[in-house]
């Protein structure tokens, strides 16, 4: 990931597990920062096939009906 500016931020965490990530000296903002890029990225991904649901599935139609353009040239 690139690395930009940081800047603070409060949150509020349970607190068995901020006890249980402090008692294994994790790195609570490089944790939390990680959690988000992964739901950052989940969530991008998400909404772009929602976005691009119908693209797809016309798409997918198409192949059904005519196959793989240049299938015939295809050696696997």
């Amino acid at each position: 990931m690139p690395t930009s500016a940081r800047k603070a931020a409060n949150l509020s965490l349970d607190s068995t597990l901020l006890a249980q990530a402090r008692e294994l000296d994790i790195n609570l903002s490089r944790a939390a920062e990680d959690g988000i890029a992964k739901a950052v990225k989940a969530e991008r991904e998400r909404r772009w096939l929602e976005e691009n649901a119908e693209a797809i599935r016309v798409y997918n139609e198409y192949i059904e009906k005519n196959g793989l353009p240049l299938e015939e040239y295809r050696t696997f």
